[in-house]
């Protein structure tokens, strides 16, 4: 027993290889999450299509948690294919990742947002004759979960959204939900709007929809923090996933992961008919987002008032970043052996499976040609 818990602790180590296990799409490295589904069917893609190249020794990496179940997955695969290959990845959260990354200290680095102009200035000190780039990589749908009895086919926009985690509107009767629900016997009961209690980038990220999509509606500024007034707080996305399940008359904003058994609202988004959350819905929203990085930078601006046919508009992407030049001798092949892998139709293929979003094929392929231009 002595052994297999020394064996745990250092397998909880820097150098640990990430696993895929009990933590879920959590959208930003700030969350820190238990339970959730961690994939059950595997993201595997067959070993023969994984190109080793020249890639050998140690991989060191760190990030967000967001991406944390797939980069364990692929990094099994890529060792598996590869044996002279060990890739350590360690979920720190985004903001411990870079810090890692500008340090020297990883090869690459896992976020959930792109780099801002200050840490692209710092990169250029361990980037010798290049900096820091964003490569997308993972997409994090973020579904809307409610229990309501006798209401299995919800629709709801964004100003009602709005207006339900604003206290404004109390009761599923409301006439603004009867309006979009003409069908749906709705309750005269009141609404029990489910929060994260701690900082999140899932509330950041539902935050900034309702800023985009309904600005007359939602005031505050956004963050990871939660602003507004009333509603239920629970600790974590299984935390907020618990307390919607044992509520009924509750609503909450949840990783797609967490959502598995329960009721999800679909969304009046202007598009032709409303849209249900998939992860091929959340990877069309990727699509209709704008590449607004230069030089080599592939960051996203997500539009998260979309009303492209079929888009669900509440997701995230997280990022690797990784010098364009300037790249240690020693890591440069695994670092693009790797990403290129991650990138790969196959590796993409099996987000799905894990309940991320696969890259949209266009945005898929600028990456990969990033990756090629690695030095």
């Amino acid at each position: 027993m002595k052994l297999q818990r020394k064996n745990r602790l250092r397998a909880l180590s820097f150098g640990a290889i990430a696993v895929s296990g009990a933590l879920a799409l959590t959208a930003c490295g700030s969350d820190n999450n238990s339970g959730g589904n961690g994939g059950g069917a595997s993201a595997s893609a067959n070993a023969s299509n994984i190109k080793c190249d020249n890639a050998k020794g140690q991989l060191l990496a760190s990030g967000s948690t967001a991406q944390q179940n797939a980069i364990g997955q692929w990094s099994k695969d890529f060792m598996a294919a590869c044996s002279g290959v060990q890739i350590n990845y360690k979920g720190v959260g985004s903001g411990a990742g870079i810090q890692d990354f500008l340090q020297g200290n990883t090869a690459f680095a896992g976020s959930d947002s792109s780099l801002k102009p200050d840490e692209v200035a710092q990169s250029k000190k361990v980037c010798k004759g290049g900096k820091a780039i964003d490569l997308p990589m993972v997409g994090g749908p973020i579904a809307v979960i409610y229990n309501l009895d006798g209401v299995d086919n919800l629709t709801l926009d964004a100003p009602t959204l709005a207006k339900i985690f604003d206290s404004k509107i109390k009761k599923w009767n409301d006439p603004a939900i009867a309006k979009l629900n003409p069908k749906a016997k709705l309750p005269n009961l009141a609404i029990q709007a489910y929060h994260r209690t701690e900082d999140s980038g899932t509330t950041d990220n539902f935050t900034k929809y309702l800023k985009a999509a309904a600005p007359s509606d939602w005031k505050y500024s956004g963050g990871k923090a939660w602003q507004a007034q009333g509603g239920q707080s629970a600790k974590g996305s299984s935390g907020v996933a618990a307390g919607v399940k044992q509520t009924n008359g509750s609503i909450a904003y949840d990783e797609l992961s967490y959502a598995k058994g329960l009721q999800m609202a679909q969304l009046d988004t202007g598009a032709s008919k409303p849209v249900a959350l998939t992860t091929d819905s959340a990877s069309k929203a990727i699509a209709d987002a704008k590449i607004v990085g230069a030089d080599g930078d592939l960051s996203l601006e997500l539009n998260y008032a979309t009303k492209a046919e079929g888009a669900w508009p509440i997701v995230l992407v997280t990022y690797e970043i990784a010098c364009d030049k300037g790249n240690k001798a020693d890591t440069l092949p695994a670092t693009k052996a790797f990403l290129k892998y991650i990138s790969s139709d196959d590796a993409q293929a099996g987000l799905a499976n894990q309940s991320y979003a696969p890259l949209p094929k266009e945005i898929a392929t600028k990456v990969q040609s990033a990756i090629d231009g690695l030095s």
